[in-house]
């Protein structure tokens, strides 16, 4: 097992992820700069402190994804290696689904993902799944991204309020499905959806008295049910 884990920890590999993760913490700062200049519109037309206020609600809020994907990545890097893994996670960033890509390169070659014959070959085969997995995301982000401002304004009909309400439902639509499933599944998933969601509440009522908390509240409810599900 040693033998490939030499290759994927190898200096060539290191190469070979710096400048995709480099060109992604370029990205990260063009948005950011970009953002910024938008708040100075007569569109948005946002005052310097409702920026700060929302730049400080999503650094919070992204606290807690974070230390999933940094959890996934530590079991990452004991098969695949750190390169891979820092790679990988850094562009998409969905921890479960990179790890399910690589169990399935795995079993494609008919071993157990990290298992004693998990070897070279099946090590290749976990990184080409993964990186295949990822090209249909970054293919339709390239070219359809520039096409969804015109489906947005037929379907909101350039109402901002009405695009609102329908943004709104589509985020509480998406999080209903992905939070029921795990309610489903039983077990520590059960246990930190409903901890959570407690905590929230908790933390709502809260913040009635210290405003300045609610900004912060979504990170600390799952950060809360994180505990939770491997304390219980």
């Amino acid at each position: 097992m040693g033998g490939y884990l030499d290759i994927a920890n190898s200096l060539g590999m290191w190469i070979m992820a710096i400048p995709v993760v480099l060109i992604t913490g370029v990205q990260a700062i063009i948005f950011v700069k970009k953002s910024l200049d938008a708040c100075k519109t007569k569109v948005v037309n946002l005052s310097k402190e409702q920026c700060k206020t929302a730049f400080r609600v999503g650094a919070v809020s992204a606290i807690g994804p974070a230390l999933s994907v940094f959890i996934v990545m530590i079991a990452l890097i004991a098969v695949i290696g750190g390169p891979m893994s820092w790679l990988r996670l850094s562009i998409i960033g969905a921890a479960p689904t990179e790890l399910t890509a690589a169990q399935m390169g795995a079993e494609a070659m008919k071993v157990d993902f990290g298992g004693s014959d998990y070897d070279l070959t099946a090590f290749s085969s976990s990184v080409w799944v993964m990186t295949l997995n990822g090209c249909g995301w970054l293919l339709f982000c390239g070219l359809f991204t520039d096409k969804l401002g015109k489906l947005q304004d037929k379907v909101a009909g350039g109402d901002s309020k009405l695009m609102g309400v329908i943004a709104s439902a589509a985020v509480l639509g998406t999080a209903g499905y992905l939070l029921s499933r795990h309610l489903l599944a039983g077990g520590p998933s059960f246990r930190a959806g409903i901890v959570s969601a407690i905590a929230m509440l908790v933390l709502e009522k809260v913040a009635h008295n210290k405003p300045k908390l609610k900004e912060y509240n979504l990170g600390i409810a799952m950060v809360i049910g994180m505990i939770s599900a491997v304390v219980i």
